[in-house]
């Protein structure tokens, strides 16, 4: 009578503290994860090859750049001569200048904004029907042009170039008639003048062949994508959206172009089935690049599926069973644990089921067998992967048999703290295999006709959330990142995180 007594007691005083203790099990939560969109400034360096640019010249400039005809040229000026007898003057002597200057094969090259055209030209100019005294005298001289020039991009992305020419020549072309020297520089510098016109009117019509526009919107385009930062246990995915191309020059390192770019794109994580990729949008006008580009900011969520915590818990509850508990007001008291049932519901809470039969060692009571739900909030601190459990209390019981000794049994003082306790773990090791497994995943991937190189430097850590989709830490991870255009011949293997 006095053991039935004090089991009414606690029971009145169980329905005073929470009221729920005839409930069922705690709702299912079913909301799912949400992250909020980083925006990241990704560098995306493109490459282009010199030589498309001199074999484009090679094509525009002719071979002949210029000929010389000039009859009736004075090439022997008159002298007086003392014959002793006599002075007399020589006639002016009279010839006709012709030639031709080619050019030979143009090479390429450059360093930081400068790149530099090289072009030998060869002269040939013959004196002929030197007034009836000679047939012809012929003269021959070698110059390297050296053409500099300089680009720019257009707010259509389109390349625009300036192009200066100058040459030194390596024996300047002249003629020795009579002993005299008669050079022919003058004409050439003339003739130079309509070359580096022309080289000007076409030079941007010969840089859009290097396809540099349709390489910039290609990346452009390409960068709309999903990316898989873990592929299982949870999987995990970044998505791309660009937003903005900011253009911040080139340098040139021998026969190569590096455009510098940056792109503000829109990175976004989920966690579970891959989301769409984003849909392209055309290619925004050129905006002047400003600050550094290089900088991704990611969204890691580090999960831990209720699943994995049963068998911790019930680990922990099958061994403790081996002796009593004591609860107040019926004395010892054997337990037997069946099952444990852990998953997320409502206000961010765990709600945690424990089968179990108890029995009174005095068998005053008898044997109550029944499911138990408890909830509690799991907390740790900003930047800790320590996990604790506060807030335990049973909140109502399903499928009870034989009496109430099983809510008894969970009220017990330390109950609730032993349970605790056995729930309470450290994320550190999940936190490290997740970053582990994103960085070997965007260390150097191909996505399409996209490379993506990046690392990861510095993260942080928040605070726990039971989720319907499990326990999570949000992790925020900032890290470098470039982007560019896989050549054809890396091949198209794409590495995922294991």
């Amino acid at each position: 009578m006095r053991g039935r007594w004090s089991s009414a007691v606690l029971l009145l005083a169980l329905a005073a503290c929470s009221g729920k203790q005839g409930g069922g099990a705690p709702p299912h939560a079913k909301d799912r994860i949400e992250v909020k969109p980083e925006l990241s400034t990704l560098a995306l360096p493109l490459q282009a090859d010199l030589d498309d640019l001199a074999a484009t010249l090679e094509r525009a400039v002719p071979r002949q750049l210029w000929a010389i005809d000039k009859p009736d040229q004075p090439c022997v000026r008159p002298k007086k001569l003392d014959l002793g007898i006599a002075k007399v003057k020589t006639p002016t002597i009279k010839c006709r200048i012709v030639g031709e200057v080619t050019r030979g094969r143009m090479t390429i090259g450059g360093q930081g904004q400068v790149i530099r055209l090289a072009m030998p030209l060869h002269a040939v100019v013959r004196a002929e029907d030197i007034g009836g005294v000679l047939k012809r005298e012929t003269a021959t001289a070698d110059a390297m042009a050296h053409a500099v020039v300089t680009l720019s991009l257009g707010p259509d992305w389109n390349p625009r170039g300036k192009i200066d020419i100058d040459y030194d020549w390596a024996d300047v072309p002249h003629v020795d008639i009579l002993g005299q020297r008669i050079e022919f520089t003058d004409k050439a510098d003339r003739k130079l003048a309509p070359v580096i016109a022309k080289l000007e009117r076409e030079l941007p019509g010969e840089l859009q062949k290097l396809g540099v526009r349709q390489k910039i919107d290609e990346a452009w385009r390409s960068a709309f994508t999903t990316l898989s930062l873990n592929r299982e246990n949870p999987p995990v995915w970044m998505r791309v959206t660009p937003k903005q191309l900011h253009y911040g020059g080139y340098a040139i390192t021998g026969k190569r172009l590096e455009l510098r770019l940056g792109m503000e794109a829109i990175t976004e994580t989920f966690v579970g089935p891959k989301p769409a990729d984003p849909a392209p949008t055309p290619l925004p006008p050129l905006q002047p690049l400003q600050g550094e580009t290089g900088k991704v900011s990611l969204f890691l969520p580090v999960i831990a599926d209720y699943r994995e915590l049963e068998p911790v818990l019930m680990k922990a509850l099958v061994k403790r069973q081996a002796r009593p508990f004591d609860v107040p007001g019926v004395g010892p008291v054997r337990a037997r644990f069946e099952k444990a049932t852990i998953y997320g519901t409502k206000g961010g809470q765990m709600a945690v089921g424990l089968l179990f039969s108890a029995e009174d060692v005095a068998g005053n009571i008898g044997r109550t067998r029944g499911t138990v739900w408890l909830t509690a909030t799991p907390v740790n601190l900003p930047n800790s992967r320590k996990v604790d459990f506060q807030n335990l209390g049973v909140s109502g019981t399903t499928d009870m048999t034989g009496g109430d000794l099983i809510l008894q049994l969970m009220n017990a003082p330390g109950m609730s703290g032993f349970i605790a306790a056995a729930l309470s773990q450290n994320f550190e090791r999940d936190y490290g295999e997740l970053l582990g497994k994103v960085s070997r995943a965007i260390s150097s991937r191909r996505e399409g006709v996209l490379r993506i190189d990046a690392k990861l430097e510095r993260t942080r850590t928040g605070t726990l959330q039971a989720s319907g989709q499990g326990l999570y830490l949000p992790v925020w991870a900032e890290g470098t990142a470039t982007v560019r255009l896989a050549s054809p011949s890396s091949g198209g293997e794409k590495h995922h995180a294991r």
